[in-house]
């Protein structure tokens, strides 16, 4: 029973490619799959931000969306309805074809994302041998759409939001494609399923995932602050920082366009928290031996959803930064521990034949000596004192 609950969407798609004729089947696995991504998804964006909005409504102490259907759950809905039929408003001076295709840009190269990734037991769209790299490849392609809004609205603020955006994308991609090379390094494969395949099995109780090591909890960590920034979510939300730029690259755009940059930005967001459960947190294994009944499909998406959680919280928790803080943070920290991280993985395989604790000892050192030394240089210069709070009498 079990395992026909684990496996329900792959026998339903065999059932239904089984039932057309054998011309036409693979155009119809195909489609099946094309639009599963296009209704999971943009079906998790309506409900994420449901979920947000009212989350962050709690951690500042007010209300959430409540007006729109029961606890304010059809919001999406609401919401949806208005981008539509919301007046379409182009710049007289704009590249219309540019300003245009901009939001296209960016929401096709996204959905084609989660075609490596593995949501479950044999639930992958395409197996590819470079999964990994096809993922950061495609990904790329998003930094090319947010300079066209830019450039093509013809306003100077749209203009500097997007090159602000370029900066940072391109900042935080190093070091967001460098703590992912750990694991194919250790794996020795690009193919997202091999590196799910790999983290199989338990020592005790624990699971073999990659961020139960030290290079892989260092990985992780360097992957899910380089995938916040990457993701423009905040703190990093430098792009469309409104008490300078007003709305950033996206200052010139109205209804569904708008709305499409907005779905972009939170798929996106799904698809490197998809990336980052596969590399270090397992995939869709379960976390502990006695759960592995639990649908596979259930542990991606839980994962996901704690993933999600943990932006949430990050944004109502941490002010934005500063441009200056945000460049030096990815170029003086998380750039150099990323490097250093490959060499860290390079010492835990090639000290195999030794003891565990001395593994741990040396790898963990690796990463905690130059972590301290380079905090260190970064708040050298600060002079940053104690506040004090000074109030009229």
């Amino acid at each position: 029973m079990s395992e026909t609950l684990d496996q329900i969407f792959v026998i339903v798609k065999h059932w239904l490619v089984s039932h057309t004729p054998a011309g036409w089947q693979l155009a119809v696995s195909v489609a099946i799959s094309i639009v599963s991504i296009l209704v999971v998804f943009p079906f998790l964006f309506a409900v994420t931000t449901v979920l947000e909005r009212k989350g962050l409504g709690r951690i500042q102490n007010r209300f959430g969306p409540n007006r729109v259907g029961p606890y304010g759950v059809l919001q999406p809905i609401a919401d949806g309805l208005k981008a539509m039929t919301k007046e379409d408003i182009v710049p007289r001076a704009a590249d219309r074809v540019v300003h245009f295709m901009a939001p296209l840009a960016l929401v096709t190269p996204v959905f084609l994302l989660y075609a490596v990734l593995p949501f479950g037991r044999n639930m992958v769209v395409a197996d590819f041998d470079a999964g990994v790299l096809f993922f950061f490849a495609v990904g790329a392609a998003t930094e090319l759409s947010v300079f066209m809004a830019g450039w093509s609205s013809r306003n100077k603020y749209s203009l500097l939001g997007a090159m602000r955006a370029i900066a940072q994308m391109i900042s935080y991609e190093i070091p967001l494609i460098l703590s992912a090379v750990v694991v194919v390094m250790i794996v020795g494969s690009l193919s997202t399923v091999n590196i799910v395949a790999a983290q199989a099995g338990y020592t005790g109780w624990l699971p073999n995932w990659f961020v139960f090591t030290p290079w892989g909890f260092a990985g992780f960590v360097v992957f899910m602050i380089a995938a916040t920034a990457e993701s423009n979510r905040s703190p990093f939300d430098l792009p469309e920082g409104e008490s300078e730029l007003i709305a950033g690259y996206y200052i010139e755009y109205s209804g569904f366009k708008f709305a499409l940059f907005f779905l972009g930005e939170y798929l996106g967001l799904f698809a490197i928290s998809g990336l980052g459960i596969t590399l270090f947190l397992g995939g869709w294994r379960a976390p502990l031996p006695f759960l592995q009944w639990v649908p596979s499909w259930c542990w991606f998406f839980t994962k996901l959803l704690a993933l999600i959680a943990l932006f949430i919280w990050i944004r109502g928790t941490l002010p934005r930064l500063r441009m200056d803080q945000l460049m030096n943070f990815a170029w003086k920290l998380m750039l150099p521990m990323a490097l250093l991280n490959i060499l860290n993985a390079a010492v835990w395989h090639f000290m195999l034949p030794a003891p565990a604790p001395a593994r741990w000892a040396a790898c963990s050192l690796l990463i905690i000596v130059p972590y301290v030394w380079l905090g260190r240089g970064l708040m050298a210069r600060k002079n940053i004192e104690k506040r004090t709070y000074r109030f009229a009498e």
